[in-house]
């Protein structure tokens, strides 16, 4: 017998008007409106990122040509492959996560129709584990595989500007930015805040369930100063009208 399990919040009962659920919201106890209102559980020894949602969720907008941006993976199989795209506000130090994916049992090939079209200029950041061998590969690293297939992957694995990979530094990153504001994501990207909601620890130590989309934004943001603008748009951007090109600076 097959199983599937759906997450609703209030936000979703769609026969209440937006004043009344504020109203419901407010007049339960403030320790106990992001479990009765969102369905967010106390699991384990804690969430890893205990910040309310409305905090880093935003409306979707169209993003500025000049933000660079930065696509980022995490491999999986039988746990899904995820990906996520960000979107950084250089001038306010912000990050948006703009765009995700998740899939079980996707090749490289398949994944990578469905990220090609984020850009196919758009660099991806990826895990060490990228780098290893795969049976299904025929024996062709991971990483590699991806970019056969004609994904922009970036030249070496996930790591930060001294070249460690320390996850806990990843999480405290993230999470510095979601308190002071640095850090937001779209709001329609329910399969992402469906994993934020149930990020937790159990004795300390991360739970590594159902942390894809969660992984793949600490790659992104461990990486985030590989971000890259559009071509396309820097060019249009940046060419006035009636402009020689001699030198082919804009092409």
């Amino acid at each position: 017998m097959s199983r599937h399990v759906t997450f609703m919040t209030i936000d979703d009962a769609a026969h209440y008007t937006p004043q009344e659920r504020a109203a419901i919201v407010a007049a339960y106890p403030a320790h106990e409106r992001e479990a009765r209102a969102r369905g967010i559980p106390v699991l384990g020894s804690g969430r890893i990122f205990p910040v309310a949602e409305a905090l880093i969720a935003c409306a979707p907008f169209r993003l500025p040509r000049y933000w660079p941006r930065l696509g980022a993976l995490d491999f999986g199989w039988d746990h899904p492959s995820a990906a996520v795209e960000l979107a950084w506000d250089t001038e306010a130090d912000v990050v948006y996560v703009t765009k995700s994916a998740r899939a079980s049992q996707q090749t490289p090939a398949m994944q990578t129709l469905t990220l090609k079209p984020w850009g196919e200029w758009l660099p991806f950041a990826w895990p060490r584990d990228g780098r290893r061998e795969t049976l299904e590969g025929a024996g062709v690293a991971l990483a590699r595989q991806y970019s056969a297939h004609g994904l922009n992957m970036l030249t070496r694995h996930a790591q930060f500007p001294d070249g460690s990979v320390s996850v806990e530094a990843g999480l405290m990153e993230m999470l510095d930015r979601m308190q002071s504001g640095r850090f937001k994501v779209f709001a329609t990207l329910a399969d992402w805040f469906e994993e934020f909601r149930l990020f937790h620890r159990r004795d300390g130590q991360v739970v590594k369930l159902r942390d894809d989309l969660m992984a793949a934004t600490r790659y992104g943001v461990m990486m985030l100063r590989e971000a890259v603008v559009d071509p396309a748009e820097f060019r249009s951007a940046r060419r006035p009208a009636g402009q020689s090109d001699p030198l082919g600076a804009f092409r």
